[in-house]
């Protein structure tokens, strides 16, 4: 097909950029991966299961609603089960190139005047002794179980790592009738008292979850980390241990619970595979932007998780002034004073880079990681051969990868790059990846049959 304006995501940054693109005369292309939009933050459950109390799962229920009755109402082209593989430059535009399919190997192409990446983000999860166990899983993780199939992952849990993310994974699951033995966060008081001033808007919210996990009796451990995972076919338990100020374990402090689930995260990651494949400039690990959400790639945009991690109240401000400024930019003009949406995004990026800093993990997670710890579960890459990689001269992250092959499996680095990264004291690199998501070589053939030999 092709449209004005392909828009690649459609979590609260891509539908706020559809709808604000839609509202001033552009076509637009809502390309998404999910069954519906919403992205992972709105996830919703299967219409089969009859969900009666949805929206006890969520956030902020009410502005999805807002959002989805005005999709509905829109002349959006909402074309979801879209799995974008690549975003080729062309002349004149771009192609978006996606998989259809429960096998994702049925190729699909939407070609459109401008693109705006609304890519998101993904868990952050740094290893220690038995987090391969079953039963261990991601914060992230957990939640998208309960909110997209109303199922929980076990009776027994603990929330464990560092980051918001770990308060509305507990109190959920509290909800949802397990048994939250522990929120284990490796922050401490003093770090948040720190941004106070910065996180003022924020403190209602807070305050809400600190209610919840009251009301639940859950035990909340600050400044503690799970040093290990127990267990043999699966998860039985956990060692926590308490951490001094530089984020070391306190000799003494460990203790054991019993479990048989562990929601563990360090962070939030923005994905930016199809903006470094457009050669879109970063800025550290973040997609670079300028005030109107352009990145440095002409008739690129990007907003949402992919530009800096800040929430989905922050995702909604950067993709309503990117579709004005998409908008505006194909009608020959420049976008028109929007103060309200600027001063917002303004106000949440200034949080978003406090709660950064509050919750950033400490770099002494590398002493609990013992050698015979699998660090790239893809290729069955251990701590040990890590540091033997360093040991031989190994000074950055790709060259850890050609000795010791981790971040050459199926997730091309995405989970195991930052433990890599730190194990070795190598900062961490852009990923450089061609493709988003693997894709079928008979796929890639037919892209250029002019190309081929005869």
């Amino acid at each position: 097909m092709r449209t004005d304006l392909a828009v690649i995501g459609a979590g609260p940054a891509g539908l706020a950029a559809a709808l604000a693109a839609d509202a001033r005369g552009v076509r637009v292309a809502l390309v998404d991966a999910a069954p519906g939009p919403g992205g992972q933050y709105y996830r919703q459950p299967a219409a089969g299961l009859g969900a009666r109390r949805a929206r006890a799962l969520h956030h902020r229920w009410r502005t999805w609603e807002r959002l989805r009755d005005a999709l509905a109402a829109s002349d959006v082209t909402v074309l979801t089960g879209h799995h974008v593989w690549c975003v080729e430059r062309r002349a004149g535009g771009f192609t978006v190139h996606a998989l259809l399919g429960p096998a994702q190997e049925e190729p699909a192409a939407v070609h459109a005047d401008t693109v705006l990446l609304a890519t998101g983000g993904h868990e952050q999860v740094l290893p220690f002794p038995g987090w391969t166990l079953p039963g261990v899983v991601t914060a992230g993780g957990a939640q998208a179980l309960l909110k997209g199939s109303l199922a929980v992952p076990g009776r027994t849990a603990v929330v464990a790592g560092t980051g918001p993310l770990l308060l509305p994974v507990a109190t959920g699951l509290a909800a949802a009738g397990v048994r939250v033995a522990a929120l284990v966060e490796a922050a401490g008081p003093r770090r948040l008292a720190r941004h106070t001033r910065a996180l003022a808007g924020k403190l209602p919210e807070g305050a809400g979850y600190a209610a919840r996990l009251l009301r639940h009796r859950v035990r909340v451990l600050a400044r503690h980390a799970v040093v290990r995972a127990h267990g043999d076919d699966r998860l039985t338990g956990v060692t926590v241990a308490a951490l001094d100020t530089a984020g070391r374990v306190r000799p003494g402090t460990r203790r054991r619970l019993g479990c048989d689930t562990l929601a563990v995260g360090h962070g939030m990651l923005a994905h930016t595979d199809l903006a470094e494949s457009l050669g879109c400039r970063l800025d550290g690990q973040v997609v670079a932007v300028d005030t109107e959400q352009r990145t440095s790639v002409p008739g690129v945009w990007a907003a949402g998780e992919a530009t800096g991690v800040g929430g989905a109240a922050l995702a909604l401000a950067e993709g309503h002034l990117a579709g004005r400024s998409v908008a505006a930019r194909l009608h020959g003009s420049a976008p028109g004073p929007a103060p309200a949406a600027v001063r917002s995004r303004s106000r949440l990026r200034t949080a978003a880079a406090a709660l950064d800093s509050a919750y950033a993990p400490s770099p002494h997670w590398t002493e609990q990681v013992t050698d015979d710890t699998v660090v790239c579960r893809c290729e069955e890459v251990t701590a040990g051969d890590v540091r033997a990689a360093r040991a031989l001269g190994a000074g950055d992250v790709r060259t850890v990868k050609l000795l010791t092959r981790a971040g050459m499996g199926w997730c091309q680095g995405r989970v195991c790059g930052p433990a890599v990264a730190g194990l070795t004291g190598c900062p961490p690199e852009p990923s450089r990846r061609p493709f988003a998501r693997p894709v079928p070589l008979g796929v890639l053939a037919d892209q250029h049959p002019e190309e081929g030999t005869s």
